[in-house]
Parts: structure tokens; sequence; C-alpha cells
């Protein structure tokens, strides 16, 4: 009798096998009802065999193969594959969570049928720079797997690069991917490919998405009728019979990599898609990640290069740094930044002040006993939200209503220390009281539908000062605005992760970027207690590739990707105690012993050690070979599952993990 084997979304490393009386090897790939303990799930058929390992009297009978969709194509199983070896995720969890919800659902709800769009004039393409055209024609398409390397200063033109590749992949009868970081990117950049491909099927894929919209767009890619989809990180994964080109914009940024579930980089699966498929990819940045840099420059990855910004009449913003030991600052403000926003408000221009710390102030404190705003559930402070009057923690939401006394001595002085976006535009009111102005970050931008009203706003010129965190800071183009004004950017010099001086120019290049992108001339203005530090000097030259070397020089010294590989075990527990004791297992295992060049580290708690009334350590596996770490980690996994542990503990292995 034949024997289904099926995957299920399960933390599990094996398979399941049920008796089907009438099944065929046509029926991999579908989904199928399955029994499971005392109720039913829903799976998919991956392999249709003659008998199993287990006794037949002993396999149940499955259920109902669901025929609503065709059958998952072979190259989506080998890519879930690949997820899985690579990130030590169950093998039906990878392809399971590929699935737009409806699909995973016992019984999913009736769909309704949309109109089609209406049909529009093709917005005609720019004349390309010379650098534009020649990173154009250096991709080709027939020439089969490529990786390429578009590093462009902000306003260069990339993305009319992505849209002219785009156009040659459509003439050719294939479909493109084009992932980007994060949702509130995708409104814009979606604005501009309709509008250049109205005649062409264009599907977005994000988190924010409605169930029943996300399905349908994930069905219209499927079929092949979707021939451009535009999404984040999880669209890597959605099946595509055409696929002849993948774009990743923003390539550099943290947003690509998940940090739940399958912890996986949506940018590196992207360059196995692309290499198992044998078409090329290109990665878009203006600020590249140091390992595709690193790539480039090994000519792995070929590189090209826009110096210059798409429009003749702009060009790169005059970065200043501030010396705020030499100054008296309001409310963190320095009377210089005061007067290039009161100059940029006569001429009619806008100015944008960054402040990477949303809420009024990071924590409410009483200056006679001592308290702090911390956080019951977590090792974090509780910021102070003014407006609405609580106080919210960013790491697990728990939040509180503002207390009106000190909770420990009762003292009715307690006072907001530190300063956010809302403190920020509070004061900036009071300064420039004729000031239109507008504060942009996760609490006044909490949907797309906002999000675009905002996008509308600001272009409409009905914005003078914006008050904005990086959800500002890349992808945009605001042609009026002319002034940035960075505060609070010396918290990360000195962080304890190597990774941030990395993300820290990448951020404060990204958000400079959005000064003079018209014929409007831009200026940037850094307040720094360290103005002597080298990554100020490498803002000010606009010079990331000799900033890249610096740091890369500094990483191959320590011993620090890329070069060398690393995987992270990370537990949570109720007591700190039970998560290191089982973190010490894992490092004592025998296993350990017969792989060699792999190099354990002691574990300690983790940077943010308690979230969630979870205590949270982790431990390091280190490499200086990949495919070494590789054989090691299943090994190694697999020994870690047989450790004695507390019914409440947790853990996972996190491959090249991007936070410490």
């Amino acid at each position: 009798m034949p024997v289904l084997r099926v995957a299920l979304d399960l933390p599990l490393h094996r398979l399941f096998d049920y008796v089907a009386e009438a099944a065929s090897t046509a029926e991999i790939g579908l989904r199928v009802r399955v029994p499971f303990g005392r109720g039913e799930r829903l799976g998919v058929i991956v392999d249709v065999q003659d008998g199993s390992d287990w006794p037949l009297a002993q396999l149940k009978p499955a259920g109902e193969i669901l025929r609503d969709l065709p059958p998952l194509p072979a190259d989506f199983f080998r890519l879930c594959e690949f997820a899985s070896a690579y990130y030590q995720a169950p093998f039906g969890e990878v392809l399971l969570q590929a699935l737009p919800v409806g699909l995973k659902r016992l019984d999913p709800p009736t769909r309704r049928n949309t109109r089609a769009a209406k049909s529009t004039p093709p917005v005609a393409a720019p004349e390309l720079t010379e650098e534009q055209a020649v990173a154009v024609n250096a991709i080709d398409p027939a020439a089969g797997f490529a990786a390429h390397l578009l590093h462009g200063v902000t306003g260069s033109g990339k993305t009319e690069v992505y849209l002219r590749l785009i156009e040659r992949a459509l003439a050719a009868g294939q479909q493109v991917l084009l992932l980007v970081p994060e949702i509130n990117l995708t409104p814009q950049l979606e604005g501009r490919v309709r509008a250049r491909f109205p005649d062409t099927g264009v599907v977005s894929l994000h988190s924010e998405l409605a169930e029943a919209a996300r399905e349908r767009n994930w069905r219209a890619a499927f079929a092949g009728e979707a021939s451009i989809v535009l999404g984040t990180r999880l669209a890597i994964f959605t099946p595509l019979p055409r696929l002849g080109l993948i774009v990743i914009d923003e390539e550099h940024d943290p947003s690509f990599k998940q940090q739940d579930g399958m912890r996986y980089s949506a940018r590196d699966v992207a360059v196995f898609r692309a290499h198992q498929l044998g078409i090329p990819i290109l990665l878009g940045s203006a600020t590249p990640s140091l390992e595709s840099w690193a790539n480039a420059q090994s000519k792995r990855y070929g590189l090209l290069t826009l110096h210059e910004r798409a429009n003749p009449e702009a060009s790169l913003p005059a970065v200043h740094v501030l010396d705020t030991r030499k100054m008296a600052l309001q409310e963190g403000v320095s009377a210089a930044l005061v007067a290039g926003i009161k100059e940029r408000l006569a001429r009619g221009e806008q100015s944008l002040v960054f402040l990477n710390r949303r809420g009024y102030a990071p924590v409410l404190a009483c200056p006679a006993c001592g308290w702090i705003s911390r956080c019951t559930r977590c090792a974090a402070n509780m910021v102070l939200h003014l407006a609405d009057r609580r106080l919210r923690c960013h790491h697990c939401g728990c939040e509180h209503r503002v207390p009106k006394a000190c909770p420990t001595c009762g003292n009715q002085d307690i006072h907001p220390f530190g300063r956010g976006t809302q403190r920020l535009e509070d004061w900036l009111k009071e300064q420039f009281p004729e000031a239109r102005i507008l504060r942009v970050d996760r609490d006044s931008v909490k949907s797309r539908k906002q999000w675009e009203v905002m996008l509308e706003r600001i272009h409409g010129g009905e914005a003078d000062i914006l008050v904005g965190t990086q959800m500002l800071a890349k992808g945009h183009d605001f042609p009026k605005l002319t002034l940035v004004g960075v505060l609070g950017a010396d918290s990360a010099l000195f962080a304890a992760d190597w990774r941030a001086p990395e993300r820290l120019f990448a951020q404060l290049m990204q958000v400079a970027g959005r000064a003079g992108r018209a014929e409007l001339k831009g200026e940037v203005l850094i307040q720094t207690e360290y103005p002597d530090h080298p990554l100020y000097a490498a803002l000010v030259a606009h010079d990331y590739p000799g900033f890249a070397a610096t740091l890369l020089k500094e990483r191959e010294q320590a011993g620090f990707p890329p070069y060398a590989f690393q995987a992270m075990l990370r537990a949570e527990a109720p007591e700190m105690a039970d998560s290191i004791a089982f973190l010490q297992a894992a490092a004592a295992l025998p296993v350990i012993a017969e792989h060699e060049n792999i190099l354990i580290y002691d574990p300690i708690p983790m940077k943010m050690a308690r979230l969630a009334n979870l205590e949270r350590g982790q431990l390091l596996a280190e490499s200086y070979s990949r495919p070494a770490l590789q054989a090691f980690l299943p090994c190694w996994r697999e020994a870690i599952a047989g450790i004695k542990a507390p019914s409440k503990l947790r853990w996972h292995i996190e491959v090249d993990p991007f936070e410490f």
C-alpha cells in the first residue's frame, strides 16, 4: 500500500508516514489533511513510497488530499531543504512557514474575487547616466548565475538600474523577485514599479497585508500570473515558475535577518536560490554589508559602482561634525542646528531632525530615592510616552499608566530623563511655533495607510520640520529636504556588539543621503562629543570604501566574520541558573571533541538577559571553515536534544548570528 511521507509545521526534525490507498508520485507537493494526536493537521506531501520504516499496521490513514493548487515545485523543495540544513531548522517548519496562512488552515474561508486594476499609460523612463548604463549592461541574464553588488551613493539612481533590468527580464518572459528590508519602503517603490509597468502583473508580499490579500498575491505569483513580486524577507521562499532575476534593495539592512522561528538571512538564501536556478542576482546599497563588500573585493561578486547622483543638478550633501563638548545644548539641540532650521524655514525648505529613540523620554525616575521605571518582565527600562501617559517596554510590549508619585517613596516630583522623538517634537514646537512639524516613528505610523498619508503630506510640502527615527533614514526621496540634523549618535560608538560601528555608519550615511537630492544643496549636521572619531571622518568624506577597508582589517585581525563562521546556541528559562547549566552541559558534550577546528566559548547571559519573564543565556560556536561548522552543527544539535533540561527551558541554534 502506498505510504505518504508528510511534512508538518512542528519543531521536530522528522517527517511523518501515513497510508493512502490510491496515491502516486503525482501527489508530491500537494497539501493533505492528516490525523495527528487527537486532532487533525494540514501537511505537505514530500514523498510517496511503497513502504515505511514503521509497520504498516501502526500507520494512520491520510485524510483528504487538497488539489486546489498545483503541486509545489521541485526547486521550492530544494530551497527549503537548503534552508533547513544550513540554519538547523526542521524541514516541515521551513516548508510550511513559506505558505500563506490561508493555505495552512484546515477550513479556509471563502475568498472573493477582486477587480482587475485599470491600465494606465506607462511613465517614461529617464535617460540613464553613463554609470547606470554600465551597470545595466554588466548584468547578462543569459550568462547564468552571477552575483553583483551595486554600490551607489544615496540618490545615484539604483532604483532606475533595477527597473531597467526588470524591463529586460519581462521582455524575456521571466518573473522578477524584488526584495526590500521593511514594509515602509514598499509603497513608494511599488508605486514606481507599477507606474513603469502598468500592464504587468505586480504583487506585494509582506506581513501587513490582510490574510486574503496575501494569499491572493501568493497564488498569482505561484501561478505565474504576477511577473513582478515585491516583498520583504519571507517572500524569498515564494515559488515562482519563471523566475529570471532577483534584486535585493538595501541589502545591508538587518531586517533581512529573521530573529525568531527559523532564523535565516533572506539575502543569503536569495544568493543560494539564484545559484540553484542559474540566474543573476543584484544586491544594491549605498552602504553594503561588510560580508558582501568582502565578496566583491575577492571577486566572488561583481562590483558595480555609481559615484554620482543621478540628478545632474544634485550633489552629495556637505557633512559637518559639531563638537558638542564646546556647546550649550537646549534639549540636546545645538545653536548651530537651530540656526540651520531657521534658515530653511525662511527659504521654504524642509529639515529633518533625526533621533533614533521614540517616546518622550527613555526613562522616568525619582531623584529622591533613585527609583527608575524598569520593566518588570525584562532587563530594560520602560519608556515614557507622555502623549497617552503610558510607560511602555519596547522589547516585550508591557505597559502601565504613568504613576502620579514614586511607587517606592511616594515622592510626587518624578522626572523624565533623556529625550525621545515626542519630547523633541514638543520642544521644536515651542521654538518654531509657526512651523508645521511632523513626527515620523513607530508610534505615529502604525499601518501602511498611515505611512502613505504621511508620505503624501511630506511630498506635498505640508511639513517644514520632520522629527524621525530610522523609518526616515533610507529609501525616501524628498526634493525639498535640504537639512539633516543628527542627535544621539554617540551611544553606538562604543557598544559591546562588534557590528555596532558598521550599523551606525550605514544608518548615518543613509539618513544623510536624504538631504539635497534635487537641485537644492543639502547639508548634514552631526552632533557628537567625539568629533575626531574615524567613523565621523569617513562620513564627512563620504568614504564608504575606506571605512569598510578599515573595519575589514580589524575583523580579520580579531578573527570575526566574514573571516570566521559562527553559530549561537541560546537557552531561555524562568531562572538564569537553569539556562547557564544547560549551556554548560552543551559545551561539555563528547561530540565536540570529534570535530576539529571547532571552538566553543564559555556560556554567558545575553545582552538583554531578561525578556518577557525569561532569563536568557548564549553559547558561541566558531570555526574558520564553514564546511567544518556545517558538518558539526547537526551532530551537536542531536546531542543537545538528549540533554535533560527543565520542562520550561527552550533552546535554539542560530547560524550566522546577527546580535550578541
